[in-house]
């Protein structure tokens, strides 16, 4: 019996409607609706005809998250008096409750691109529901751009909602019907007609540090247990207090130890029979609740009691080290989105209250939206789908935000790694049979392979393990961790196994289409996808994909020794189902390195591990796999204050197994190259950075790469490598004075451009050199001379232009110094009596540092006539008493200049 009463509460009715109007018009519309309007529950039951008078769809709510996907079929099967199953199903990974009399079907956005590559017209589907847009998840972006393609080139009639809360509600207007030419979609609005709530700023301490990375400080943990009691002391109700992640929901757990509460932990990796109990709420009479909680319930669900929000302001989101091959979770302040989301879960049920622990202050500060996935995820799994959508470059399709280039080059590497794409970026073969998986396309890449070797069995549990990383507590070795999975009875263990048989199956069936070029079974079950062309839309129009040559397939390798130790495997001649291995520890290595190749490590002698991809890694402290030589790397991330990535989990291999499932990053050749301060020249066999096996060269190195390194060390080190002598450091100063007063054809001697004309100047004397030692006996000044303007004859004029010397009144021949910004030269003040003008070098005059009789300066100018006219009298009153052998007349320029002293002078005369 449908509970009219219930659906009569919901304020979205209203809009039904209008929104109905606007679909039956343009075919696509935006809802926008405050949360617990109503939007996730009603309107898809009123689309499917299911309540009021319109007609009988099919409908398909796509949902970010499995646990909202479960709380909304279970909530409008709840309203239409049934169980799910009905009229109203779910479909999850690796769960479907539906049947053919289900009219709506609630599935996660992943399972909705699945069925659209398999089926780009979605067969016998009249209306999609996207939900929860504004949070802009990566794959909700792709399923909408996939199905504005859908309407616009297959089916126009297919009738398409976007669902937000919080969103830009005229962006996604315009781009639902951006391929079709007719203006934005029609956006419908609901206002709320909730009980309301007062928001309470709890600002903490002012010493709270910033989160970074994964780290929160206790201090601020602290603060929000203290404000989860000060609440309860205060109002009546449940508490759903939201945290960045399950640590620091653990933490909180423990802190809030001996509140008058049952204190509940809800999060994507809780089991579903705990997130079940959560949803249905409290017993009546049972005690109050505490639910400490993730983003996970954020939206698309109410949490029944909750009367009061405890909102820590902080979120977790990806973050993808895209040179590197890490991925990392960075713990960010919450946007003004995300807090309006977490505030409205207070009021859905009565007058609620909203303590948010930040100041009032900074509430201004916090971003509009959250960051959208596409611009800081792993882009591998999208841009495959794009390939297999017939888009390769993603540039057709309709995205609010483009994914980055660097992200999309990074993603299609990868791609052509492991076979998936050709050099072209279109999807071959094998990674259609990839993307059908409902994998990344790296663990995708792992079964495929690991099946032929391991056995289809064994090779889908080390891939469910790798896809959803086990709990801390299970440890860092994936082998152990495997063994703790298949025994344990915990929430993880029994999504693990679940997801173990999926793929068990999908590996049979993967190898069975591999062989026979058919379509097969999907990815949910009990579906049987039809046999169409790859992709739709975008699809349609794409060339026949190649046949993938599966780049660097270890079911491809050659024989592997057999082996007794941990990481040694045997070739299988079997088929997917079969192979054959030595043990669980050899296993679990040689899936993870063809899932991460690039992550496959070897110990380093300080200690720690260098993976192929050049990033060090380390294990904690304790960790069992310490004294492992090699290493496959599942799960590791580096913040940017970490000098090395930090392994989660990773399991034993040996050199061969690393050597097979890297070995397209393996290269052998001559390394030559200038480290340490000298050339190095060795014959090196590398797996991507990890070097294998290294030989000296010695004589045997190629000149041209000798050549080169030395010149590197030039770049590095500088000139002062040769062999400089103080006429060939003048020569330089005065070729740079000339360069910088004249230009051409003097030439430039600085470091980087002597470097780059070394062929002009350093030859053939840097042919014959091999080394440092070598470098160092290179008279630089004599080498120099090679730059001098020789061709067009001003080579001649250097001593002219720029003299090494200038014979000054008493007939000394005085050197100038080139260094500084203008010529200097330093002369004995005696020695100038007599010269009323300044000397000049290429029209420069110089800067004359004259001296005392100890050779001290005395006065400086670069104009002698009024020095003599105006300087000359101070300094003759400063030193005539201190060197009285020397004369001071009172007209210098009525004296003979001289060297000598005053008495010797008399003497002489």
């Amino acid at each position: 019996m449908i509970r009219n009463d219930a659906l009569d509460r919901l304020p979205v009715r209203h809009a039904v409607p209008e929104l109905l109007a606007a679909l039956d018009g343009r075919g696509a519309a935006v809802l926008s609706a405050p949360p617990g309007t109503g939007k996730t529950t009603l309107v898809p039951l009123a689309l499917a005809g299911l309540i009021g008078d319109g007609p009988r769809r099919r409908v398909l709510v796509a949902e970010p998250r499995r646990m909202a996907v479960r709380a909304a079929a279970r909530r409008m099967a709840w309203l239409l008096g049934e169980e799910v199953g009905g009229a109203v199903g779910f479909s999850v990974r690796g769960e479907r409750r539906a049947g053919p009399s289900t009219r709506v079907e609630v599935v996660t956005t992943g399972i909705l691109l699945q069925r659209l590559q398999r089926d780009p017209e979605l067969a016998g589907v009249d209306v999609v529901l996207l939900d929860e847009c504004h949070e802009r998840h990566l794959d909700a972006d792709t399923a909408m751009a996939f199905l504005v393609d859908v309407r616009a080139t297959l089916r126009p009639e297919l009738r398409l909602i976007a669902a937000s809360a919080t969103s830009d509600a005229a962006a996604w207007a315009g781009l639902l019907t951006v391929l079709d030419g007719g203006g934005p979609a029609p956006v419908v609005c609901s206002e709320a007609e909730g009980h309301g709530c007062r928001v309470f700023f709890a600002a903490p301490p002012s010493d709270i540090r910033p989160a970074h990375g994964t780290w929160v400080d206790p201090a601020l943990l602290r603060h929000v247990a203290a404000t989860v009691r000060l609440a309860m002391e205060r109002h009546e109700g449940d508490v759903l207090c939201f945290l960045p992640g399950t640590g620091e929901i653990a933490r909180t757990a423990g802190l809030l130890a001996g509140v008058d509460a049952e204190v509940l932990q809800l999060h994507g990796r809780a089991p579903a029979a705990v997130q079940d109990a959560v949803l249905r709420g409290a017993e009546p009479g049972g005690r109050r609740r505490v639910v400490l909680a993730t983003s996970v319930a954020e939206s698309s669900l109410t949490v029944p009691g909750v009367r009061i929000v405890v909102d820590s302001g902080l979120a977790r989101e990806p973050r993808t080290d895209h040179a590197r091959g890490l991925g990392s979770l960075a713990t960010v302040t919450v946007s003004e989105a995300t807090a309006t989301q977490r505030l409205g879960r207070a009021g859905r049920e009565a007058f609620g209250f909203v303590y948010r622990c930040w100041a009032e202050a900074s509430d201004a500060g916090r971003p509009r939206f959250p960051s959208p996935e596409i611009k800081v995820a792993d882009l591998a799994d999208f841009a495959l789908r794009a390939a297999c959508w017939g888009d390769p470059t993603a540039e057709g399709l309709a995205l609010l935000d483009a994914p980055p280039a660097g992200a999309m080059s990074a993603a299609r590497s990868v791609l052509m790694s492991i076979g998936a794409v050709d050099a072209a970026g279109r999807a071959t073969e094998r990674g259609v049979r990839m993307s059908r998986l409902g994998l990344h396309p790296r663990l995708g890449r792992a079964l495929l392979d690991g099946a032929p070797e391991v056995g289809a069995r064994r090779a889908a549990e080390v891939v469910a393990l790798l896809s959803e990383e086990p709990p801390r507590d299970y440890g860092d070795d994936l082998a152990a961790a495997w063994r703790a999975a298949r025994r344990g009875s915990d929430g993880y263990g029994a999504r693990w196994k679940a997801e173990a048989r999926r793929l068990e199956r999908s590996a049979v069936e993967a190898a069975g289409r591999g062989a026979s070029g058919a379509v097969g079974r999907g990815d949910d079950p009990g579906e049987v996808a039809a046999a169409k062309a790859v992709g739709g839309g975008s699809a349609a129009r794409a060339g026949g994909a190649d046949a993938g040559a599966g780049g660097g397939s270890a079911a491809r390798a050659g024989g592997a020794r057999a082996g007794t130790g941990r990481g040694s495997v045997a070739r299988a001649d079997a088929g997917a189902g079969g192979g054959s291995v030595v043990g669980e520890d050899a296993v679990a290595g040689l899936v993870t390195a063809l899932a991460f190749p690039e992550r496959v490590a070897r110990a380093r002698e300080q200690g720690g591990y260098l993976m192929v991809s050049g990033s060090g890694a380390r294990l904690a402290e304790g960790s069992a796999l310490r004294t492992t030589p090699w290493l496959a790397v599942a799960v590791a991330d580096r913040t940017a204050r970490d000098a090395t990535a930090r392994v989660r989990l990773a399991a034993v291999v040996d050199e061969e197994m690393a050597r097979r499932a890297a070995g397209h990053l393996r290269s052998t050749g001559e390394e030559v190259r200038w480290e340490g301060g000298d050339v190095v020249a060795r014959s090196v066999d590398r797996l991507g950075a990890v070097e294998l096996t290294v030989r000296p060269l010695g004589a045997g190195a190629a000149p041209a790469s000798v050549r080169a390194a030395l010149l590197d060390g030039l770049r590095r080190e500088g000139l002062g490598l040769l062999r400089w002598s103080r006429d060939a450091g003048e020569l330089r100063a005065r070729l740079a004075f000339l360069h910088r007063e004249l230009g051409d054809p003097w030439p430039d001697v600085a470091d980087e451009a002597l470097v780059e004309r070394a062929d002009e100047w350093l030859e053939p004397e840097l042919s014959r050199a091999a080394r440092r030692a070598d470098l160092g006996r290179i008279d630089a000044g004599e080498a120099l001379r090679r730059l001098l303007p020789w061709a067009s004859g001003e080579a001649g004029r250097l001593g002219e232009l720029a003299p090494e010397r200038i014979e000054v009144p008493s007939g000394s021949r005085i050197r100038v110094e080139y260094g500084g910004e203008r010529p200097v030269l330093a002369v004995k003040l005696q020695e100038m009596f007599g010269l009323a003008e300044t000397p000049r070098v290429a029209g420069v005059p110089v800067l004359v540092h004259l001296l005392s009789p100890a050779g001290r300066p005395a006065a400086v100018t670069a104009d002698l006539a009024s020095f003599w006219r105006d300087g000359y009298r101070a300094v003759r009153a400063e030193l005539r008493g201190r060197y009285p052998k020397h004369p001071w007349p009172e007209d210098p320029s009525a004296v003979e200049a001289t060297r000598s002293t005053s008495a010797r002078l008399r003497r002489e005369g």
